[in-house]
């Protein structure tokens, strides 16, 4: 089902250096090549995750950089808030340091690493992706006084908040050609990332981090998707930010974080001083009814 189109850049030569170690031999790499796909895998809805490394940079969310992404790939479609039925999948994205990354996609990988070797794709994958177990979050011994910017990418399940496939990313110096009109070049400039040396190493790892997320993909087609959310005759509006979590209690695991004037509409659950919810793109969760008006 995956195709792959030359990709201008030498990420690979830097996955490549992970693997063996060795900077000549790295340079003799071949340039990166984005993942694209025949069919789509489903809808994704991309949100922002716990971890907005971005921000250090003076630089926005990377949602849009991210859909142009997929859009380009066609290994998803972008879910419209408009569209009466929820996305397939729920994509949190984040950013920041390597060790903050790591963090942020470390709870999930042993189920997302179970959930990729039974889907049957990893020999396929550790065949046609050099330095394919570091993508996936395993970077060690980098080391070095250079700044290392990292992203990571979860996929969700909207119905129940489980982390179905993660990928990560980490860039030392981007080397990708911000020019020509391709969409994520697009998606880039409408962010404000490729006008500063942070951000053009921040969208490489994230393309770095979607081939990743993109490599595992099968193991989605065994995920039964969303469906749509039960109507309710009341909503919710959100009166601070606060996180959606995946069961009644502060202490789990955060489905995705909420802005102030959200509206959610709820599925009748409820808990102590939680009740469950549902967003627009039919995500269900907990939110504690302190942090709604």
């Amino acid at each position: 089902m995956i195709k792959s189109q030359f990709f201008s850049t030498s990420a690979i030569a830097f996955a490549a250096m992970i693997a063996i170690g060795s900077p000549a031999q790295a340079a003799k790499s071949p340039p990166v090549e984005l993942t694209h796909c025949d069919a789509s895998y489903g809808t994704i809805a991309v949100v922002d995750g716990d971890t907005q490394g971005w921000s250090k940079f003076g630089l926005g969310s990377p949602r849009e950089l991210v859909a142009a992404i997929a859009r380009e790939s066609g290994c998803f479609e972008v879910h419209s808030a408009a569209s009466p039925a929820p996305a397939n999948f729920l994509v949190n994205v984040i950013a920041g340091d390597k060790e903050e990354v790591d963090q942020g996609v470390n709870a999930a990988k042993g189920l997302a690493t179970d959930a990729f070797v039974r889907s049957g794709a990893a020999g396929q994958v550790l065949g046609r992706v050099p330095g394919a177990g570091a993508l996936m979050g395993m970077f060690g011994g980098l080391g070095g006084k250079k700044k290392v910017v990292a992203a990571g990418i979860r996929v969700v399940s909207p119905t129940n908040g489980q982390t179905l496939i993660a990928g990560t990313g980490e860039v030392k110096k981007s080397t990708l050609s911000f020019a020509g009109g391709t969409p994520w070049i697009a998606g880039a400039d409408a962010s404000g990332y490729a006008a500063s040396k942070d951000g053009k190493m921040l969208t490489e790892a994230f393309i770095i981090a979607y081939n990743s997320v993109v490599s595992q993909a099968g193991a989605l087609s065994a995920v039964q998707t969303a469906a749509p959310a039960a109507k309710a005759s009341a909503t919710y509006t959100v009166a601070v930010d606060t996180k959606l979590y995946a069961s009644a209690d502060t202490k789990a695991a955060a489905v995705r974080t909420l802005r102030a004037d959200t509206e959610l509409t709820p599925t009748g659950g409820k808990n102590g001083l939680f009740v469950e919810v549902s967003d627009n793109y039919g995500t269900k969760g907990w939110v504690s009814v302190e942090d709604l008006r």
